[in-house]
């Protein structure tokens, strides 16, 4: 009998003070759940020892590192170099998550924009791929996408997608993914739903962003990797799929685009 394919937690904070009291409990459950690889996403370079730890702590967790737009404008200031540095361990495998939030803005746009560019510069140069954040910023983070591609190729996803779309047409025009979290479970997320239908298979991830954004039917309790089963289950619903076959697919485009994580 052939075992049931595993999915893949493309976003979460393993290291947030909601999940990290209870890692070894988050991870069995995950597994329980048909979780078989997870992403914690660096967003603070001051707290990337704790995120790398959690990474180095369990076989099938892989990270990033990056900082948050929210982080932009009180985080030490980056450059490419010092990005690379950090990507030289095994565990890392991707830069961000960065971006532009202008819901928000918590740090000055120029100082997003800086920051957002200096990460892509690094994905660039390491050939890794950029996670990014954006919310109410969708032309500026197109812009900024289109101006970095016209120097040179690179990579990546727009996480925790909630655009519209105009923005998943673009990114996908670039050859970027796009990555759904429980929020495209919501009862008022019919027109995200809508764009979920028009991304082709082999361009979506699926994500908890955990400890945020409970998927149904757990909205409103905290978060854990072990609930993307239930976002990973009404895609394949809108994508006219099973759920085996989501599962297949999705972590099949995971480990295409984030090329250094091992599966474990």
């Amino acid at each position: 009998m052939n075992a049931q394919p595993l999915l893949v937690d493309s976003h979460c904070h393993l290291d947030f003070p909601e999940l990290s009291g209870d890692a070894d409990g988050i991870l069995e459950r995950a597994r329980t759940a048909g979780v078989g690889h997870l992403l914690t996403i660096g967003t603070k370079i001051t707290k990337f020892d704790g995120v790398l730890a959690m990474a180095e702590r369990f076989e099938n967790v892989s990270c990033s590192v990056g900082i948050h737009p929210h982080e932009a404008g009180v985080e030490p200031a980056m450059d490419v170099g010092k990005l690379m540095d950090f990507a030289k361990h095994p565990k890392v495998v991707a830069f961000g998550e960065t971006g532009l939030d202008f819901y928000y803005e918590h740090s000055p746009r120029a100082d997003q924009e800086r920051s957002f560019r200096v990460h892509i510069d690094a994905a660039r140069e390491a050939d890794l791929p950029i996670i990014i954040h954006t919310r109410d910023a969708d032309p500026e983070t197109a812009v900024i996408l289109d101006e970095e591609m016209s120097k040179g190729p690179f990579t990546g996803v727009i996480h925790c997608f909630s655009s519209g779309p105009e923005l998943a047409a673009k990114v996908l025009e670039l050859g970027f993914y796009i990555s759904f979290s429980g929020i495209v479970t919501f009862k008022k997320a019919e027109e995200l739903r809508e764009v979920a239908k028009t991304v082709p298979l082999d361009r979506i991830l699926v994500e908890t962003d955990s400890p945020y954004l409970a998927p149904v039917p757990h909205r409103g309790k905290t978060n854990e990797p072990a609930f993307v089963a239930h976002t990973a289950a009404l895609v394949a619903d809108l994508k006219g799929v099973s759920r085996d076959e989501l599962a297949m697919q999705t972590t099949a485009n995971f480990f295409r685009l984030f090329s250094k994580a091992k599966a474990a």
